[in-house]
């Protein structure tokens, strides 16, 4: 057992000392939809710097803490802010909780995040399934499982032909279509940020086929497919990434995405309490 499986065995250890929920489900949220935790019942409530090895989140509207409870009769395990690559951190630390989850006995990992539209018909409060991904860092060699491979953790090339579960999204699809919500689907290209896109990286990306940017989820979604688990992933749109989509061109800030967040987290609360629902 090399040391990173040692360290996931120590956080994880810490989390089940300090709360009796088992949770079968994870879920990951992004800028300015941290209230979403608040739907769990009888949570327990954990702090990232209280956990052996755990990396802290360092950015405005990451909390920095799990939540851990019962929502629409699952056991889930809540991460209230995540932690970025453009934080300093590397892509093996910024994926440890997700190896965390799995050793915890998470085997569905729903992952959420504020993004840039890249296509006209999304807009600022859109949701969009994300059906696929581009993981530009990773393909610059920037990569979580670089390195020696734990196969603890799981094989050494996974396929990433599925990222995100087909029915997961089914599910998701139909959930929305009952609430009401208008739901959409594509592609996510994940870059490391932390400035937003130029305009001409805004055609480059537009140009790959991609649908949304943003900073993160890629490197979650693809340790947790490494280690079996089911990913069903969510964009909230906030903003429009800056080019020749608009006439008058409207300046992405950190301070309008946590807005759009705060804004659709009833919304997408509801959409997530449902499928979670659907699923237990």
């Amino acid at each position: 057992m090399d040391g990173a499986h040692e360290r996931v065995r120590a956080a994880t250890a810490y989390i089940c000392a300090h709360t009796e929920h088992r949770p079968s489900i994870g879920l990951i949220l992004g800028s300015g939809l941290g209230t979403l935790a608040k739907r769990l019942t009888a949570p327990d409530i954990i702090r990232y710097d209280e956990i052996p090895h755990f990396p802290r989140s360092t950015v405005a509207g990451h909390a920095g803490q799990l939540v851990i409870g019962t929502l629409a009769g699952a056991q889930v395990l809540v991460m209230q802010g995540r932690v970025h690559y453009y934080e300093g951190y590397s892509p093996a630390q910024i994926t440890f909780p997700v190896r965390v989850m799995h050793l915890l006995g998470v085997r569905t990992l729903i992952v959420t995040n504020a993004a840039g539209s890249l296509r006209s018909d999304l807009a600022p409060g859109d949701l969009m399934a994300i059906k696929d991904h581009l993981n530009l860092p990773g393909l610059a060699g920037h990569h979580p499982l670089r390195g020696s491979n734990d196969d603890a953790f799981g094989p050494r090339f996974p396929s990433m032909s599925q990222v995100y579960d087909p029915e997961l999204l089914t599910i998701l699809h139909q959930e929305a279509k009952r609430q009401g919500v208008a739901l959409k689907e594509g592609t996510y290209v994940m870059v490391a940020g932390p400035s937003f896109e130029t305009p001409a990286e805004v055609r480059f990306l537009r140009s790959t086929g991609a649908d949304a940017v943003g900073m993160s989820t890629v490197p979650e979604a693809v340790v947790a497919r490494q280690g079996g688990m089911r990913v069903l992933g969510i964009s909230l749109i906030s903003n429009v990434a800056a080019d020749s989509l608009r006439k008058e061109p409207v300046e992405a800030t950190h301070e309008k995405v946590q807005e759009v967040g705060e804004t659709m987290t009833p919304i997408l609360g509801a959409l997530i309490e449902g499928t979670v629902a659907r699923l237990t």
